[in-house]
């Protein structure tokens, strides 16, 4: 799982701003929430532009760096904050596996180009290296000096990590194997004015051609049907379709041309929903923003449901409710700081206490 992130002057953060997930309350309800003592399921709150967008990218920095996944091409321009062009951005990671934690950090300038790498595993230094200074754990890893050596001086800027996990036969459950697979199972995608995702992903599906080819057009129509109250009835498609069509009085007509905003959001999410069962983290951006708030509540019921983390930003304080998470779970995110409601009042609070009304009422402070 992921326990702490953390990153510094990436676009609108100058200063370090860090998420900690290892520190969930005591609460007794709504335990799903927490798995083996760190928080696996959040919402990010936070007025207008106050860049839980850009912490949700940052976060997937990772993918970018190490995973062949899918990326954003886009994704390096206005890489680092506007006052410290010149300045490296730095990322920090924490990983728990088990009885394992894996400190993971780099840095990259304003090209994304890698200018620093560092590991540590239950507190020991793994390996090392800051422009031309190299170390590792030759216990762990037999390197010869002309290998360091090379790597040290490398013109390339190579991934240290990835390094070792190509080059040297690890056993299944190493921890580097570990971090590779967490990674390559990660998945950010937002739903706003264009349609985007970072990793999980090798390539870009059609949605309906997909939800043709697996025989889902059924299960997708019911699915409409039980989280939307919506009714539609598609025409059974046939080989080599790519498009659903809805018979409507008498008639026929392609479902995009006639569904809503909101019902196109439930359809990414139906694709979505269908392929994460083996996703290791998932962070999705104003989710509901096509959404009844009725809705919303429901889709986070079915996503909190999932055993992988699942993490989502909303403006809809409709969600900011005991009966759906709980204080430690839900996040406001403003000024360069990020935190749980719990630690943004001096007040005790507890399941019967209306944290919405608190929270437009102005109790919670960053």
């Amino acid at each position: 799982m992921l326990t702490k992130f953390s990153v510094k002057n990436f676009r609108g953060f100058p200063e370090k701003i860090e998420l900690d997930l290892t520190h969930p309350n005591s609460y007794e309800y709504n335990s799903f929430a927490i798995r083996g003592g760190i928080i696996k399921n959040g919402i990010i709150y936070g007025p207008n532009g106050s860049g839980k967008t850009n912490f949700g990218l940052a976060m997937f920095d990772i993918v970018n760096h190490l995973s062949q996944k899918v990326k954003r091409g886009d994704y390096y321009v206005n890489f680092p904050y506007a006052g410290k062009k010149n300045d490296d951005v730095e990322f920090e990671y924490e990983f728990r596996f088990g009885d394992t934690v894996v400190d993971y950090s780099y840095s990259k300038n304003h090209q994304g180009i890698l200018m620093s790498e560092a590991m540590s595993v239950n507190g020991e230094e793994v390996f090392s290296k800051v422009k031309n200074i190299f170390s590792i754990d030759t216990k762990q890893y037999p390197m010869d000096a002309n290998i360091r050596k090379n790597i040290a001086h490398s013109a390339n800027n190579i991934s240290i990590f990835n390094y070792l996990a190509s080059t040297y036969p690890l056993p299944k459950e190493h921890y580097i194997l570990l971090m590779r697979q967490f990674v390559d199972s990660m998945l950010w995608y937002q739903c706003l004015e264009e349609r985007s995702f970072i990793g999980f992903e090798n390539h870009v599906d059609s949605l309906e051609e997909v939800i043709i080819k697996r025989n889902l057009v059924k299960d997708f129509q019911n699915f409409l049907k039980n989280v939307s109250d919506q009714e539609f009835t598609f025409v059974e498609p046939n080989p080599g379709d790519k498009f659903l069509v809805c018979k409507i009085g008498g008639g026929t007509i392609p479902f995009l041309q006639i569904a809503s905003q909101g019902t196109k959001a439930l359809e990414l999410l139906y694709y979505w929903y269908k392929k994460i069962s083996s996703a290791s983290f998932v962070f999705i951006d104003e989710f509901d923003a096509f959404y009844h708030f009725d809705l919303s509540f429901k889709v986070c019921k079915k996503l909190f449901d999932l055993k992988c983390q699942v993490f989502l930003t909303s403006h809809n304080t409709y969600l900011m409710t005991n009966d759906l998470l709980r204080p430690d779970c839900n996040f406001i995110l403003d000024r360069n700081i990020i935190k749980p409601l719990v630690d943004c009042s001096e007040k005790e609070l507890r399941f019967g206490h209306n944290i919405e009304k608190m929270y437009r009422g102005g109790t919670f402070r960053v």
